[in-house]
């Protein structure tokens, strides 16, 4: 299969802008990961026209897929999360092209994913959880119930990711299967919002009590990141805070964070004077109870 799919990929290799090429080949029949194509060439170059161009190819029955991703993106796919499959493919690539060994330097930290690299994907994936239970929770106290289910599943979803991530693992498309090893109180919580046979109202309601004992006790951990970069000055606007470099990622997810840690004391509100009589300005800071 390689020798068959090398003119097309020994032309990109043979550019300085590219870093390296990996194969991902389909391992078994029923498999997810190449996205129903027998094998992903995936190409890496420095940057490009476009961050991501994609060919397909056919040979002898089979299905080819060419990726060719700019060094931003893959780097913003893995801190975002946003390409799950990119973190699987890397593991399971052969790798057919390594320009100054830029693929097995990248394979080693994805493997022991360095402490402050965890630390800002886990205050990503916790911003997302406080988005969707917050959401959740007023959509249920609206008796929006089949709504407020949806935002529930997607917030335990992001209690599994967290779990994984602070247990020094990247989360994979089986993330259940990874928590169920780590910490299988969230797989419970799941299957009883999902398999119960108490009333919708009533499940989403106990599930509410139990999650928010679990997110109060990951609280600290999950803001560490966001905490460390406001700490760096006495005291922010949010349009401060959005257009920070470090915390861009967190986005639309950003508001309702910062609201949320300041009803739990981790953030304190700062009013300072406008031109407006009776009006000002609402800037944060961190809480003085942690310095």
């Amino acid at each position: 299969m390689k020798d068959i799919l090398r003119p097309i990929y020994q032309e990109r290799a043979s550019q300085s802008n590219t870093l390296g090429v990996l194969m991902v080949e389909k391992r078994h029949k029923s498999s997810h990961t190449t996205d129903t194509f027998d094998v992903i060439l995936l190409i890496i170059v420095k940057d490009g026209e476009q961050p991501l161009l994609i060919k397909h190819y056919t040979y002898n029955d089979n299905k080819a897929a060419m990726h060719i991703i700019t060094e931003g993106l893959l780097k913003e796919w893995l801190l975002l999360g946003t390409n799950r499959k990119i973190f699987e493919w890397l593991y399971h690539a052969k790798i057919l092209f390594d320009r100054n060994e830029y693929i097995a330097n990248l394979k080693t930290e994805l493997r022991e994913f360095p402490f402050n690299g965890r630390k800002i994907k886990m205050g990503l994936e916790f911003a997302k959880l406080i988005r969707r239970y917050v959401d959740g929770k007023a959509l249920f106290e609206n008796k929006q119930f089949l709504d407020a289910y949806n935002y529930v599943v997607h917030s335990l979803h992001h209690l599994a990711r967290l779990a994984v991530i602070e247990n020094g693992l990247h989360p994979e498309l089986t993330v259940w299967q990874q928590v169920k090893q780590i910490e299988p109180e969230i797989v419970k919580l799941y299957e009883e919002l999902v398999n119960s046979e108490e009333p919708i109202e009533k499940r989403l309601e106990l599930l509410f009590l139990a999650s928010e004992f679990m997110i109060h006790s990951r609280t600290k951990v999950g803001c560490a990141h966001l905490l460390d970069v406001l700490g760096t000055k006495e005291y922010w606007t949010f349009n401060e805070i959005q257009n920070e470099e470090e915390l861009i990622p967190y986005s639309v997810d950003l508001a309702v964070l910062i609201e949320y840690l300041n009803e739990k004391g981790l953030i304190d509100v700062v009013s300072l004077d406008t031109k407006g009589h009776g009006i000002f300005h609402r800037c944060y800071q961190v809480s003085k109870k942690l310095s």
